[in-house]
């Protein structure tokens, strides 16, 4: 694990790896916009946008609020995925990663994608 922040854990590539293999019900959440999503994204990963329906997409997505959520956005820079954990605690979820290198890393590293691009 890299660190944590505000009680959300921040996690490298090789732990996300290691999750997507061990927790059967991982749930991964791309926070960026649906365009993006469909042109690509990690195997796997559910959209939800981080935007005004984000709580609502939430909530109808996961309602057990201790399921291990990793949500992810482009790159270490961008700041929507540390936002969306710190909203994912506030509304009581008790089991939330940051994976912070976010599709960018992933994407160099070599790891398989999904969708149209």
């Amino acid at each position: 694990m890299v660190g944590k922040y505000k009680d959300f854990k921040t996690i490298t590539k090789d732990d996300l790896k290691q999750m997507m293999k061990t927790k059967q019900n991982l749930m991964l959440i791309d926070v960026l916009s649906s365009d993006s999503y469909h042109k690509s994204h990690i195997p796997g990963a559910k959209n939800i946008p981080l935007g005004p329906d984000f709580e609502t997409g939430i909530k109808r997505l996961l309602p057990d609020k201790e399921q291990p959520i990793v949500v992810y956005c482009a790159k270490y820079e961008c700041q929507a995925s540390p936002t969306a954990a710190r909203k994912l605690l506030r509304m009581g979820y008790t089991d939330v990663s940051d994976y912070a290198g976010g599709l960018k890393e992933w994407t160099d590293s070599g790891y398989p994608l999904q969708g149209d691009a």
